[in-house]
C-alpha cells in the first residue's frame, strides 16, 4: 500500500467533507465514510465504506486510527490487520485521553503506544 485516509460522507468522492468537525470535537454527519487505499501505484485505488457505527467517533480517535494504518503500512506490517484480537487491542490502546494534542508528532506516538500495547497483548 501507497496511502491510506479516512473521509466522510454519503459518497467516494466527497473529499470536502475529510476534516468537518462539531463543536464537542466529533465526526459531523450520520452517512459514514470511506477509507481509501492506494494499493499499488499506480491506479489501483481502492474505496471502503462504512456506516454502522452506533455513535459518532470523536475527532482525535479517527486522526489517531489513520495514524496507525499509516504507521502500519511505512512499517510493511498491514497483514497485522488481519487479526482481529490484535486489531481490538490496538484500537483501544488509541482511544480515550485528551484531544488537546493534534500534532503529526502526536499522533505517531498514540499510534507507536497503541502498536506496542497490541504486539505485548496489554490493555
Amino acid at each position: 500500500m501507497t496511502g491510506i485516509w479516512l473521509t466522510w460522507g454519503k459518497h467516494s468522492w466527497n473529499t470536502n467533507h475529510r476534516g468537518v468537525y462539531t463543536l464537542k470535537g466529533t465526526v459531523a454527519g450520520r452517512d459514514g465514510g470511506w477509507m481509501h487505499m492506494t494499493l499499488r501505484h499506480p491506479y489501483e485505488d481502492h474505496h471502503l465504506r462504512f456506516d454502522q457505527h452506533a455513535r459518532p467517533y470523536r475527532a482525535v480517535d479517527v486522526l489517531r486510527l489513520e495514524s496507525l494504518l499509516r504507521q502500519l503500512i511505512d512499517e510493511a506490517k498491514p497483514h497485522l490487520l488481519g487479526d482481529p484480537e490484535w486489531v481490538g487491542r490496538a484500537v483501544a490502546g488509541l482511544t480515550g485521553g485528551t484531544n488537546s494534542r493534534l500534532t503529526q508528532r502526536a499522533l505517531r506516538q498514540a499510534a507507536t503506544e497503541a502498536m506496542a500495547a497490541a504486539d505485548s497483548g496489554a490493555l
